[in-house]
């Protein structure tokens, strides 16, 4: 094979690398723009896009976990809040926002088990805790 074909062939490879990256964040910008226009059936097709491309993107599987809570698809939430945390435990607004859903489904265990992990990992949201300690709280009753 001659150096004009090796290199061509390195150059169309870098060019569709290129493109192929450059799609993943176009899905996902797309998806946070009709996200925040409320054009939820748009910005789901994209966000799920983006996943296909880049299936460890945690906020897409979170903008979808937040598009189900609106339509009222609890358990397509919860698995995306799920995946969220399986790719990052860290991340304070899914187990927020799965903790909310689990007072929601009267799940005291697992409310108050995500309530003591919250407490652990919160940086930014720490005052949260409270609103969630008074929902289950309120469950109680």
């Amino acid at each position: 094979m001659s150096s004009y074909k090796i290199f061509l062939l390195i150059f169309l490879s870098f060019i569709f690398g290129l493109k192929s990256s450059f799609a993943k964040d176009n899905y996902f910008t797309k998806g946070e723009k009709f996200y925040n226009e409320q054009k939820f059936t748009k910005s789901k097709f994209q966000f799920e896009k983006d996943i296909v491309f880049n299936p460890k993107n945690e906020k897409s599987y979170l903008y979808l976990a937040k598009i189900f809570n609106i339509e009222e698809k609890y358990e397509l939430e919860e698995q995306n809040l799920n995946t969220v945390i399986l790719l990052n435990p860290k991340n304070e607004e899914a187990m927020f926002l799965l903790t909310l859903l689990k007072i929601k489904k009267s799940d005291y265990t697992g409310s108050e088990k995500l309530i003591n992990n919250f407490e652990k990992i919160c940086k930014d949201l720490c005052e949260k805790k409270d609103e969630l300690t008074k929902k289950l709280k309120n469950l109680q009753k």
